[in-house]
């Protein structure tokens, strides 16, 4: 289906590359800051933390044998657009497998990052529940700029924790720890193999 918001090819690209995303964190973390028009001293210490888990993911994440061999039989190319931020738990836990995925594409897959919050026509394009929740994956035909797929925010047992945490009224600390801690133990398995099955869907 055609996406329903303003897209071309200009604007794709001057998104940023994952190189350039992850600099501007850099860069704004030394100023004392995040991306996004909020700032506060809690958005800034969160995006520190994820600095530190996408480092770790950069160097750890190795893909699953099926994913690898599917991503590298993908018979056509394609953007992947990535809205995130910085602050962004749950970003700087996928981000990094979605960048290695790509990586592993032999150039058939080319990622753009689009912050959340200067893209909101792209975002309200696709709410989760409503909600402006990131990261969120937009797969469009290279050529022609067609949506294939989406997926996001999270892993489906990760969403699923999320929202029985937020129903149960559970404070935001207390819920981010048990979420990451989620992503820990899974590590980055669940997301590979939902990719998976969208590849070979999309395939």
């Amino acid at each position: 289906m055609e996406t329903p918001f303003t897209l071309s090819s200009a604007r794709i690209e001057s998104a940023y590359s994952y190189q350039s995303y992850r600099q501007l964190i850099t860069d704004l973390l030394a100023a004392g800051k995040t991306t996004g028009p909020k700032q506060s001293d809690i958005l800034t210490k969160y995006t520190q933390l994820n600095v530190q888990r996408m480092q770790r993911l950069d160097k750890t994440t190795v893909l699953m044998p099926e994913l690898l061999a599917t991503v590298q039989n993908n018979p056509s190319s394609y953007y992947w657009l990535i809205l995130t931020e910085g602050w962004c738990g749950d970003a700087a836990q996928i981000v990094p497998v979605l960048e290695r995925i790509a990586e592993a594409s032999n150039g058939t897959i080319q990622t753009r990052y689009f912050l959340r919050d200067t893209n909101l026509d792209f975002m309200d394009a696709y709410l989760t529940n409503g909600g402006r929740a990131i990261p969120k994956l937009v797969i469009v035909e290279k050529n022609t700029l067609t949506e294939v797929a989406e997926w996001g925010p999270r892993p489906q047992p990760a969403q699923q924790l999320y929202k029985s945490l937020q129903e149960a009224k559970t404070p935001f600390e207390e819920l981010s720890t048990q979420l990451h801690t989620w992503y820990a133990k899974d590590k980055t398995l669940t997301l590979q193999a939902e990719l998976q099955n969208l590849l070979k869907n999309l395939f």
